[in-house]
This record gives C-alpha cells, sequence and structure tokens, in this order.
C-alpha cells in the first residue's frame, strides 16, 4: 500500500483457519491509518527488496547513502531468475516518482523504513515497461514475448536492465501505446485516478485545485479533472506555470507569491501533493461537503491528519484525509484508457538514457521536470 509516495509494508499474524482475520473486517481507510502507525513506531515490516534467486550478468543504478542525485552508481550484479510466481521482464523503460525523491533523500521519515541511517543499496524506479523474457511455472496470464508495463513491488528496483516481478502488478501493453509512455503511467496515473475519481468523485462543474500540479501526478490529475468537466486551479513553481495552462488549467498559482490556503478561495477538491499544510488550514479552503486529500508530507502532517479526520468531518462536513493507493494493475488499465482514447496524455518532460539516469533524477529534484522523467534502458 502506499501512503504519500513511499510503500509501507507490516508482519501481521498469520490468520487462524475458519476465522476471517480482525485486521480484515476494519475499512481500508482504517487498514491503512494502522499500518501507517504501526511502521512508524518501529514494529517488523517486510523486507521490500526484491529477493529473487540470481545468476550472472546485468547493471543497475544503486545508492548506499541519502542525499543527492550525485549519489547513484551503476554496479554489476546477478540477472534474476524468477521465483515460481514472477516473471522477469527485460526493461525497456522506467520512470521516476515522487517515491523516487523520498528514498534518494530519506525524506519524510518514514522513506527511511528498512534503512535509517543508510540505505541498503536500493534501486530505485518504480515504474516499468518492457517485455517478457522468462516466467516461473505457475505464472498463466502471461507468456515470453508478451509486451507489460506496471509498478515495481515496493516502488523499487526498476533502474535495472533486468527484473522479477509478480504478475498481478503487471498489465499487457495496448499496442497503441509506446514503452516511453506505458512507463510514465503507473505510479503518477493511480495517483491521479484514485484522487479524482476513486475517493474524490469529482463532478462536472466543481472547483478542483491541485497542489503539485506541474509534476508528474499533478499532469495526468490536471488533465482527468477537466476531462470530467472540473474547473481547474493548479499550484506549483513559476517554472511550471505555462505548463499546467498547457496542461488545461483554468488558473495557475505560483505557490511563492501566493499562498492558496490563505487566498480566501475555496473548492470541492484539494489534491495536495505534497501535503506540507496543518489539517485545520486547509479544511478552511474546502467548500461545504469538499474533501482534501494528501500524497505524503511531513510525518508530523500525517499523523496530524489522521487525529483531526473524523473531528473537522463532524465538525464541519469536510473531509481531510490522506490519499491511500494500494498497488494494483486495475487503476494503471482505467487510466490507460483515457489515454487510448485520447482524453488525456503522458506529459514526458525528457526521455534520458539509461547512463544518464543520475541527471535524470537530479532534473526532478531541482523541481524542473515539466510532467515525468523517463529513462530509456534498453532498446524495444
Amino acid at each position: 500500500m502506499q501512503i504519500g509516495h513511499v510503500f509501507l509494508g507490516l508482519s501481521l499474524p498469520e490468520p487462524v483457519e475458519g476465522k476471517k482475520p480482525y485486521f480484515d473486517k476494519l475499512s481500508a481507510r482504517l487498514q491503512a491509518k494502522v499500518l501507517l502507525l504501526k511502521n512508524l513506531c518501529g514494529l517488523p515490516i517486510h523486507n521490500i527488496i526484491n529477493q529473487s534467486t540470481y545468476t550472472m550478468g546485468m547493471d543497475v543504478f544503486t545508492f548506499n547513502k541519502y542525499g543527492s542525485a550525485d549519489n547513484l552508481y551503476i554496479k554489476k550484479v546477478e540477472k534474476p531468475t524468477p521465483a515460481a510466481d514472477q516473471l522477469l521482464i527485460k526493461v525497456i523503460a522506467t520512470s521516476f516518482n515522487g517515491s523516487d525523491k523520498e528514498m534518494l533523500r530519506g525524506s519524510p521519515l518514514y522513506a527511511r523504513i528498512g534503512g535509517f541511517i543508510r540505505p541498503k543499496s536500493w534501486v530505485l524506479g518504480s515504474d516499468i515497461a518492457g517485455v517478457v523474457e522468462a516466467t516461473g511455472p505457475t505464472v498463466t496470464h502471461f507468456k515470453v514475448g508478451d509486451e507489460v508495463y506496471g509498478e515495481m513491488a515496493g516502488y523499487r528496483g526498476g533502474l535495472a536492465e533486468y527484473v522479477c516481478i509478480k504478475g498481478d502488478l503487471l498489465a499487457k501493453k495496448p499496442a497503441d501505446l509506446s514503452f516511453i509512455d506505458a512507463a510514465a503511467m503507473p505510479q503518477a496515473g493511480t495517483i491521479a485516478y484514485r484522487g479524482i475519481i476513486t475517493e474524490a468523485d469529482v463532478q462536472a462543474g466543481q472547483n478542483v485545485l491541485i497542489n503539485g500540479a506541474g509534476g508528474a501526478g499533478g499532469s495526468f490529475a490536471i488533465q482527468l479533472a477537466k476531462h470530467l468537466g472540473a474547473t481547474v486551479t493548479g499550484v506549483d513553481n513559476e517554472h511550471k506555470l505555462d505548463f499546467m495552462t498547457s496542461m488545461g488549467a483554468d488558473s495557475i498559482i505560483d505557490y511563492k507569491k501566493e499562498d492558496f490556503a490563505q487566498n480566501g478561495q475555496q473548492y470541492d477538491l484539494i489534491l495536495d501533493l505534497f501535503g506540507t499544510r496543518a489539517p485545520k488550514t486547509v479544511a478552511a479552503s474546502l467548500a461545504a461537503d469538499g474533501t482534501y486529500l494528501a500524497v505524503g508530507g511531513p510525518v508530523r502532517r500525517i499523523l496530524q491528519l489522521f487525529m483531526q479526520e473524523q473531528r473537522i468531518q463532524k465538525s464541519s462536513g469536510k473531509r481531510v484525509s490522506m490519499l491511500t493507493v494500494p498497488q494494483n494493475h486495475e487503476d494503471v488499465v482505467a487510466m490507460t484508457q483515457f489515454v487510448l482514447d485520447g482524453h488525456i496524455k503522458p506529459a514526458i518532460d525528457r526521455v534520458f538514457e539509461f547512463n544518464e539516469a543520475p541527471q535524470a533524477l537530479g532534473r526532478m529534484l531541482d523541481g524542473l521536470a515539466l510532467g515525468k522523467i523517463v529513462v530509456k534502458v534498453s532498446d524495444g
């Protein structure tokens, strides 16, 4: 499950035969809160680094200390061999998201789960598009030669020549979707789909504000909200103002010159891809029955949202909450259909070669990327 931009896993007791586990009886939103709070308290978590067995020979980009994109370096590792329920994918392209920024910097604090002082030579890259090269014996829905795309388990591992991944996180790539566009879709597209459609159910005529609208998820969210008939305000840095307009934003705000939470405007939905403001502050910017959804943010803000969500809703009728995004391929497929139908398009800032990955990530970290940064790993 994704809370913010980073995967949070949790070791739970094995269920008792014949009884439905208590955890499964909870609502999806409450399950997300339990998972986050237990992880933040330091309880055991799953190791979310790929556990496949290996045989020789491929390159990956990895890093062994938190900080800047300059910490990325190429490492020769063994080529993975798929487990029984996995596929071996030759990666054609991968792309960067907010999760990569958080994992590389080790901030917010939850990004250090599994490596509090130093990362354990992690490989970035959540989104992949590629070709099936081999399958485990229990895989039935894919075959060698299939073109696929999706998210890596744990939101990492894609910045490599080959990856192993379970099929339930993948979808077959439509012939009309390029590998570059397919690699740009999974995480950012799913965040937009969950925020705009699944959670907020945006309707024609509503006012929607997207904070961080010039980035990966924001560029998808603008287009999707506009397609549904909403009036959209985009917020980002001055470098991205024209880009947000080109994506369809009706109004644009330079966050350094104007605070959307203090300008007196109210919105039916605020999709906040940074999550740095206090819950009461953003609640005042919501219309009656409005919704605020935060994607990530400092740990103190996440905890404030969890603690104040019910109180704010009871007193004002407004929803102020985290956007939780379970890893799945269904949302990716649904979002892709909007692309195939011509309603939205992946906004590709630049395509970098594999050996240019540090420069690619650096461009995103510097706040310069207009939409998605894609890395071409191999020819396809």
